[in-house]
């Protein structure tokens, strides 16, 4: 026999049923002040259409490139990438005081210099604006966002010399400032570093002088020094209780004598083509674990070392030495 349902349960029932149509504006959690901000950079933008989904009539917590935070609905990340936008970075993005993640990336008709806005960005944590037209200096006030740990300035047309002051950055983890018109000298206080000791990526530019020796009181993981005006001796970066693992000096100025260079068993990949590098190489090569090795178009002699991994690279990483021989060069004479 069928029985009534109880009316407290029909109740709820259609409670249910209420609240359920009702939530699409029970989800319209965005801070309405982050809201403004981001229609404000919309429209310094020139309302592009890869902003098209910042409309009033969807939460900005759904928008497309926004990013909220789950407890508080604040504005956590804006990564505007690979998009038609013109235009300067609107100063307006600092006004997202809750920010941790910057992106302005692969924005070819993104010109202007780096604004000082983005220092109020006081809980920032990845900087990235590459792949852009911005020009100008890498501004010292960078230093000034603490809680960095990622800093990309790469592929852009940034000019002058790159700061002192960004060795203050105590939580970097990468530092990326390759593929850029820079001059000068590797500041000295990249040997000071604090905290964790960044990967540097500072490759095409125009980089001048020797490397600091105080770089080589750090412990790096991965240097790519490549493609600059850079001269003098590597040494520092190696030995026995050193942790790095890929380094890339190739086609600068180099000059030191490889024979005792001791490599570190971290060391992974090796590049220095196109120096003055002289001596042989060292047998400890055979050592390595070595995936990459490339020390063509320097001065190297004598033979080769047998075994390991050096046999397994072709003639192409070794030739252009002045008396360089042995597998897979030609036999030694």
């Amino acid at each position: 026999m069928k029985t009534t349902p109880p009316l407290f349960t029909i109740t709820t029932i259609s409670l249910l049923i209420f609240l359920s149509l009702l939530t699409p504006s029970l989800s319209q959690t965005c801070n309405k002040n982050d809201e403004k901000v981001l229609f404000q950079i919309k429209k310094a933008l020139g309302n592009p259409y890869l902003l098209a989904s910042w409309q009033k009539t969807l939460d900005c917590c759904q928008w497309y490139n926004v990013e909220c935070d789950l407890n508080t609905s604040r504005i956590i990340s804006l990564t505007i990438f690979q998009g038609n936008i013109s235009g300067q970075i609107p100063k307006q993005v600092g006004d997202l005081p809750f920010l941790q993640t910057l992106v302005f990336r692969k924005l070819t008709n993104l010109t202007g210099e780096i604004p000082i806005a983005i220092t109020k960005l006081t809980q920032l944590k990845t900087l990235r604006l590459s792949w852009t037209n911005l020009s100008g200096p890498v501004p010292s006030f960078l230093s000034q966002l603490t809680n960095l740990n990622f800093l990309d300035l790469s592929f852009n047309d940034l000019t002058g010399s790159i700061p002192s002051e960004l060795s203050k950055l105590t939580n970097l983890g990468a530092l990326h400032l390759d593929r850029n018109k820079l001059t000068g000298v590797i500041p000295d206080s990249f040997g000071t570093f604090t905290g964790n000791v960044p990967d540097l990526y500072l490759s095409h530019n125009h980089l001048t002088g020797t490397v600091p020796k105080s770089l080589g009181y750090l412990n790096f993981t991965v240097i790519d020094f490549s493609r600059n005006n850079l001269t003098g001796d590597l040494n520092m970066f190696f030995g026995s209780n050193k942790t790095i693992q890929i380094v890339d000096f190739s086609r600068n100025s180099f000059m030191f004598n490889l024979t005792d260079v001791v490599f570190p068993s971290s060391l992974t990949s090796l590049d220095l083509n196109h120096n003055k590098i002289f001596g042989s190489l060292p047998t400890m090569l055979t050592g390595l674990n070595l995936q990459y090795l490339n020390v063509s178009y320097n001065r190297l002699c004598g033979q080769i070392p047998q075994g390991g991994d050096l046999q397994s690279f072709t003639t192409y990483e070794y030739f252009h030495n002045r008396c360089l021989c042995g597998s897979p060069l030609p036999a030694c004479t």
